[in-house]
């Protein structure tokens, strides 16, 4: 099945707002987006400025995560119907820095899901196994747990716009990437997984993005697998020349 790249850029907590406008008029001068389809996540208070130049071009705004209730009294949350009113596409959820520092779950990651589809955003659901998990044998076991607990409940016909998002938690932010075999094994494990829970089409529609230190040194033979549809990128998404070679990668 031919499955459109998406290549999602997560600024984490990096960038004034001044900063992530000017990048992302930066990014949108020079990203051949036709070969890919193009997101950005920056903070939450660049949100709106971001979105402002994007707007006029083929890239979409994302969020790097969100609470489930539609408002309430929940200081310093963010819901899914603020995040469409700034022009949010797409919410990353469940992110392994989410997971590690802020006590994400499973179970929230599910309920985090079912908002942003009840909202109208795509979800990128985040999995991935730390080392100490990989090194245990235990990598295939988490990947389908997170799979399962993050969709529990949803009915397939919920999840035909689902990205996925495999990013080994040993390989973010540290220079390690696994390799291409160790990448393709997972991603086409885990469709194998989406197939059983879910249903074969959907499996195989479902965009699966890799990250964990892609960089234009990389992104060619890492987007060249199988089953990866894209990639999530971290760091080299910080400037507009290195992300804009790894959305040029796409295709080639």
């Amino acid at each position: 099945m031919n499955r459109k790249p998406l290549i999602a850029a997560n600024w984490k907590m990096y960038k004034t707002l001044p900063e992530a406008v000017d990048t992302a008029r930066e990014m949108a001068a020079c990203l051949a987006a036709e070969r890919a389809d193009v997101m950005i996540a920056p903070p939450f208070v660049c949100l709106p400025g971001v979105y402002d130049v994007v707007r006029h071009y083929a890239i979409a705004l994302g969020a790097q995560n969100l609470y489930w209730e539609k408002e309430g009294a929940f200081t310093g949350e963010v819901s899914a119907d603020m995040l469409r009113s700034v022009g949010c596409r797409y919410v990353l959820i469940g992110h392994s820095e989410r997971r590690q520092y802020f006590g994400e779950t499973d179970e929230t990651v599910c309920r985090k899901i079912g908002a942003a589809i009840g909202a109208g955003l795509i979800p990128v659901l985040c999995i991935g196994e730390t080392e100490a998990e990989r090194d245990a044998g235990r990598t295939f076991v988490v990947l389908r747990a997170q799979l399962q607990g993050g969709l529990k409940g949803m009915d397939p016909t919920q999840l035909s716009d689902l990205v996925i998002a495999y990013e080994p938690v040993w390989a973010i932010g540290t220079g390690r990437t696994a390799s291409a075999e160790q990448i393709q094994e997972a991603h086409a494990h885990v469709r194998g997984i989406l197939s059983e829970i879910t249903n074969k089409g959907l499996a195989n529609s479902v965009r699966i993005l890799y990250g964990g230190s892609v960089k234009p040194g990389n992104a060619k033979e890492i987007l060249a697998l199988a089953d990866v549809d894209g990639a999530l990128v971290g760091g080299a998404s910080l400037q507009a020349a290195s992300f804009a070679a790894i959305v040029d990668a796409c295709g080639t």
